[in-house]
């Protein structure tokens, strides 16, 4: 089976460019299931119902979060509705939402994809390793072989070692969070596909998809300065992982970086 993931979308930038090219990059690749990471959907900042409507009619299994998944209040009531809508599942117990999501592919296939958030240089959550090792653990591994990993994190250091923790027991870990797109994707030993960052899903000529002029202004002054939304140089980023679903060990991982020529 094929299952394509689609990183940050960013603000009406990112939408537009998932609206225009998913479609066509999900029959071009035949690919089986779409995961795509949301978090900074709504105005580059958390998720709302607006929002999830827009991508009602795209063909997309699993939504993915972050730690930005809580800065919309009315988004955060959507991740107990939507059972699709995942927040990382290392955040304390009484948080609305969940991090593990059981779907199938149109041919019956089943497919878990796990959300988890790392602690380096940021909040200091549970422990996504032992977090990971809890969501398997409510997994019948007899009936669900094909594991999908988000691990939001920002270290490159912590993405890695959480590939290495899961080799074998999961089919791929994809990082998210940095939004710039790495260049180290591969199959480690034991049949996990591992890509540190996918990338954002938005505009290229900014600061991880802010307006340079903007989030200049904090670098330079550190002082608070409001950021917005850039709009140049649109690219959807995502990886495509083709995963033997008999085993759940992915075979081959390719990434993508494709320029939304229609923005405007």
């Amino acid at each position: 089976m094929r299952l394509l993931f689609v990183g940050d979308l960013i603000g009406k930038p990112g939408r537009r460019a998932v609206q225009r090219l998913l479609p066509r990059l999900v029959d071009q690749h035949r690919t089986d299931f779409v995961v795509v990471n949301v978090e900074n959907a709504a105005g580059g900042y958390g998720v709302t119902p607006e929002v999830m409507h827009e991508l009602d009619d795209l063909p997309i299994d699993c939504f993915t979060s972050g730690n930005h998944v809580w800065d919309k209040k009315e988004g955060m009531e959507l991740l107990d509705r939507d059972p699709r809508l995942l927040r990382p599942a290392n955040y304390p117990a009484g948080n609305p939402g969940k991090g593990l999501y059981v779907g199938e592919t149109a041919g019956g296939v089943p497919v878990a994809v796990l959300n988890l958030e790392g602690r380096v240089f940021m909040s200091n959550l549970d422990s996504p390793f032992t977090g990971a090792d809890l969501l398997l653990g409510r997994l019948d591994r007899n009936k669900i072989k094909v594991v999908f990993v988000d691990f939001h994190a920002e270290a490159t250091s912590e993405k890695q070692a959480m590939g290495f923790y899961l080799d074998g027991r999961v089919s791929a870990v994809i990082g998210t969070h940095t939004h710039v797109p790495t260049a180290d994707e591969r199959i480690l030993p034991g049949g996990t596909a591992l890509l540190t960052d996918v990338g954002m899903t938005g505009p290229y000529e900014s600061v991880i998809g802010m307006r340079a002029d903007k989030a200049l202004k904090r670098f330079l002054l550190q002082t608070p300065h409001s950021l917005e939304v850039a709009k140049r140089d649109v690219r959807l980023a995502a990886a495509l992982v083709d995963i033997d679903e008999t085993t759940g060990k992915a075979e081959r991982i390719e990434r993508f970086l494709i320029p939304d020529d229609q923005q405007v």
